[in-house]
């Protein structure tokens, strides 16, 4: 006998994961913390596309979770090669030293 998972267990946890995300970008200012928060809304997005493309039984969510997965790791290796050039030429990645410090 198999036990299916409700969709909306799924939904809720993306938007929990969602919200965790965006109230890391909003609160945090250490730039690598806020790329992992961008990266924590990311994945909550593929877990929507996931569970309405498992409710549909079509492959279009899956496709759309392999796109999400490539932009997201293009915003990673991009965004990680940013703050380590932002550290080498002034010394920190918090975001509100970098924002006052004019160069």
């Amino acid at each position: 006998m198999v036990h299916s998972v409700d969709i909306k267990y799924y939904l809720v946890l993306a938007a929990v994961l969602f919200c965790l995300g965006m109230f890391g970008v909003l609160v945090r200012r250490n730039a690598l913390v806020v790329f992992m928060c961008v990266e924590l809304m990311l994945n909550a997005a593929n877990l929507t596309f996931l569970a309405f493309a498992r409710q549909n039984g079509d492959a279009t969510g899956h496709v759309s979770a392999f796109f999400v997965i490539a932009v997201a790791a293009a915003e990673a290796s991009i965004g990680l090669a940013i703050v380590i050039a932002v550290f080498r030429s002034r010394g920190t990645v918090n975001i509100e030293e970098i924002r006052t410090m004019k160069h």
